[in-house]
């Protein structure tokens, strides 16, 4: 169910280890996926769902943005018909080492560093889940060593005996909270499956400054090797930051660098280097290798983009910044007056966190989005312009008019985009492609 890249990744996979393969998709399927599917003859439908033929499945194969209250899935667990997600399913047939990558924020850029880091170690190694090629995909055609995968919530809930080797959990802050009924536990637990399957040779890495992970480790029983990262003093084994270094502590060994030769900077993004650092002495990545690729990273497009300076005004991309806790580390990290354009599909957002850094260094709001009252709200009181549009064009004008030599325009959204984008890339390129046209 759901012919987007990991529906046409099990589709492949399936076909290859002899089931009889069909896919269903509701919307439309996009050309690129419509070809490969002709290519390898699997049959497929778009525009709706033919429940009869979904029903008689074996197994069904679901694409993570439909939720389990969905009437069909709902009618597949009553018959007893299994419901996975595709790395669950890419699972029973991978040979490969994996490290899978969860949190509200920060998993793209980490998994993206260590990417970077076991590359360039010259390991063999595959990048899968939310970004890259689809895992199931890479199983059928491809044969790597390790894999670094990116893990949202929504695939972790339909995997169940898969096993991670290495499990890093960045942090855990109210997101997607109409997907769980509004109710913040069942978002950790769905977090935490991460651990599940797990044994005494795997790894566990999170972040020690996260109350809700340090709380949910004291009620778990957790028989994976516990590696926290946080920015006190290394524990042994650990991450830490001493004297503007950042250490960590592994298998007998230590490893240091200063936090001014990472380029990633800023406090979220030392957590991010340190997760990927301990994930790196898991594979034992010699510590000249691992200092030179920490050092050399580029980023990720859509996050902390600096893009473009106009007439002395910074343009930065964080189109990425889905939640509030996302924009919280965008609005810490930018350092001169700004103008902010926000909004989008709110998730049950709390924006109470933003207002003392809102009151401090926001300028003017401009809101993006078709209802923006909930914003309107809960900044009137402490920022003096807020002014509302309904397209990027409007916004990014909107934003240069009332920003002045100096200052930074900051696309931060804290909400999902699909009122008026189709995804978070749309809505960076479109906002880029403004700043261009200004």
């Amino acid at each position: 169910m759901g012919a987007g890249e990991s529906g046409i990744g099990a589709a492949i996979l399936a076909q290859k280890k002899g089931f009889d393969v069909w896919v269903s998709d509701k919307g439309t399927v996009k050309q690129k996926y419509k070809d490969v599917l002709e290519h390898f003859k699997i049959e497929f439908e778009e525009g709706k769902h033919s429940e009869d033929r979904i029903l008689d499945a074996e197994l069904v194969v679901k694409s993570p943005g439909i939720p389990e209250t969905a009437p069909l899935v709902r009618q597949l667990l009553e018959k007893g018909i299994p419901v996975v997600s595709e790395i669950e399913f890419a699972g029973r047939y991978n040979k490969a080492k994996t490290v899978c990558i969860t949190g509200s924020n920060g998993k793209t850029t980490t998994t993206l560093l260590l990417y970077h880091i076991l590359q360039k170690a010259g390991l063999n190694v595959g990048l899968a889940g939310n970004v890259g090629k689809s895992f199931a995909r890479q199983v059928a055609e491809e044969n790597f060593d390790v894999y670094v995968i990116e893990l949202s919530s929504f695939q972790l809930d339909n995997m169940y005996d898969f096993r991670a080797d290495v499990a890093v959990l960045m942090n855990i802050t109210p997101d997607h909270l109409d997907r769980y009924d509004y109710k913040m536990q069942n978002y950790v637990n769905s977090k935490f499956r991460i651990l599940q399957n797990q044994n005494s040779d795997d790894y566990f890495i999170y972040c020690d400054d996260d109350e809700i992970i340090r709380k949910e480790i004291h009620e778990r029983e957790i028989p994976a090797k516990k590696v926290p990262f946080g920015l006190g003093t290394p524990e042994n084994p650990g991450a830490g930051v001493q004297e503007n270094r950042l250490i960590i502590n592994l298998n007998q060994k230590q490893f240091s660098m200063s936090i001014l030769d990472l380029s990633l900077q800023g406090k979220h993004n030392t957590y991010n280097s340190m997760a990927a650092g301990i994930a790196s002495m898991v594979f034992q990545i010699r510590d000249e290798q691992l200092r030179e690729s920490m050092s050399d990273f580029k980023g990720v497009e859509h996050r902390l983009e600096h893009f473009l300076k106009v007439h002395g005004i910074e343009f930065i991309n964080d189109s990425k910044a889905t939640n509030v806790n996302s924009t919280w580390y965008a609005l810490e990290s930018v350092h001169k007056p700004i103008v902010w354009i926000v909004g989008g599909v709110d998730k049950g957002n709390d924006y109470s966190m933003l207002k003392n850094l809102a009151s401090e260094k926001v300028k003017a709001i401009v809101c993006l989005g078709k209802n923006n009252a909930k914003i309107k709200d809960a900044f009137a009181d402490c920022v003096h312009d807020i002014v509302e549009t309904s397209s990027m064009e409007e916004a990014v004008k909107a934003a240069y008019y009332l920003a002045r030599n100096g200052d930074s325009v900051l696309l931060s959204p804290a909400c999902a985009s699909f009122d008026l984008f189709d995804s978070y890339e749309d809505r960076g390129n479109q906002f880029k492609q403004q700043v261009r046209n200004l």
